[in-house]
């Protein structure tokens, strides 16, 4: 077995040499000194961010990590712990994980290649492709029965699925998912609304012909409502490219960004290299290790690839994406999207009235474009702009645009989005270079 504190040691030395080219665009040459001194914020932020990792995994409080930090022509990667709780297997740098929710900014991103072909526009209802949506009719309480509802006062828009303004979605307040008829209807008809496992067995058109049975729970493009606008906008890109969706998104996203090993499934060999997922113990505060979306799954492909949160993929892939969003568009001189796309998915749309009434989690303050959230206020981590998102299994991602800077973050640890772990190394990942 390999020793942790062997392991802790061997990544500092290798995560923190790490570097590599990939050049972005920068400004003019900086004079030496401004140059040294960037270096060593750089090196020196690295470390705190290295220690931090290291740290939480001795306390037993994540079982592995691989982290990016981007910068220009600067990549550094840093690979802690190990695959499984006490496992023999370290985590590498082509590990794949389970991403959750960072599915969506990807999905999106699909979605507005569809809008540049012609074949999906922002404003147009999705009645045309998704007639099973046609004719809303809206609950006049969403605690109240299903058979209590209204006219929809317009149609679902395929923006209103982009900025999660549908009028359906997961309800936090004053409970997750409380036992409202609507939400027990959806549990019902097995449609998995809200967390990825188990997943939902239905086919895309089944899907959607149960999901179209319920009622909305608020008016379209009234308030924000998280998750079921990318489930949804996954069923809508299959029908408007006339394939299913992850051959859409081998062939527009996947291949041409160089991303071989993102998908709803993969190939055994690397299904297997999965980690474990844990998450702690209400008991005891120890992380245990949960009986669902098991390595094995992966390695057939799933009944409705969720576009909310299906894929699995590994940190150099998601960087690759990442950077074609924040070279506006672009990857190693080809064009993906247009500039004007990127930059609607990468700001927010949101109303002061729909920011605040969208309540603490998970915005927690940001905003949000197309399948992602933005920053709208300074903070710890960056000024206004940043976009990103985090995965509920225990990944994170950000871009500071401002500063040419990307941090990503993969683990399968549940708590590490709600004990501190992500946003401590949001924190020290930005702290590496100067704002």
């Amino acid at each position: 077995m390999v020793a942790r504190r062997e392991l802790l040691r061997g990544t500092a030395a290798v995560g923190v040499s790490a570097v590599t080219g990939g050049a972005l665009a920068g400004g003019p040459a900086a004079p030496a000194s401004a140059g040294g001194e960037r270096r060593q914020t750089w090196r020196m932020g690295l470390s705190r961010l290295h220690d931090a990792m290291a740290a939480r995994v001795a306390q037993g409080k994540l079982v592995g990590i691989v982290y990016l930090v981007a910068h220009r022509n600067m990549v550094h990667v840093g690979t802690i712990g190990t695959r499984t709780l006490h496992g023999p297997e370290p985590m590498r740098r082509g590990t794949p994980f389970r991403i959750a929710s960072m599915t969506k900014p990807i999905i999106a991103s699909a979605a507005m290649m569809l809008v540049e072909d012609g074949r999906l526009a922002l404003h147009e209802p999705v009645d045309r492709l998704l007639p099973e949506l046609a004719d809303r009719r809206v609950l006049k309480r969403v605690d109240g029965p299903l058979d209590q509802t209204v006219p929809a006062a317009r149609p679902i828009t395929v923006e209103d699925l982009l900025t999660f303004r549908a009028g359906h979605g997961i309800i936090f307040e004053p409970s997750f998912q409380p036992p409202y008829p609507v939400i027990e209807a959806a549990n019902n008809l097995r449609l998995a609304l809200a967390e990825p496992d188990p997943r939902t067995p239905h086919e895309p058109d089944e899907w959607i012909r149960r999901f179209g049975s319920l009622p909305l729970m608020y008016q379209p493009h009234e308030r924000w409502q998280y998750n079921t606008g990318s489930l949804v906008l996954g069923v809508l890109i299959a029908r408007a490219s006339g394939r299913p969706l992850e051959d859409f998104l081998r062939e527009r996203v996947f291949r041409p960004l160089g991303m071989r090993r993102t998908g709803f499934s993969l190939p055994a060999a690397d299904a297997l290299r999965m980690p474990g997922l844990y998450a702690a113990d209400p008991r005891t505060g120890g992380l245990r290790q949960q009986p669902f979306s098991l390595p094995q799954e992966w390695t057939r492909p799933p009944a409705f690839p969720s576009g909310a949160a299906g894929l699995a993929s590994t940190v150099d892939d998601y960087l690759a994406f990442s950077r074609m969003l924040l070279h506006r568009g672009t990857h190693h001189g080809r064009r993906l999207l247009s500039a004007e796309s990127a930059r609607l998915l990468t700001t927010n749309h949101l109303t002061p009235w729909q920011l605040a009434s969208a309540g603490p989690f998970p915005l927690t303050g940001r905003g949000w474009g197309y399948g992602m959230g933005v920053s709208v206020v300074p903070d710890a981590i960056s000024e206004p702009g940043r976009y990103g998102w985090e995965g509920g299994y225990g990944t994170s991602w950000f871009t500071d645009p401002n500063r040419e800077l990307t941090a990503i973050a993969l683990t399968q640890t549940v708590d590490f989005l709600f004990d501190g772990g992500s946003e401590e190394f949001q924190r020290l990942a930005a702290a590496t270079v100067r704002r």
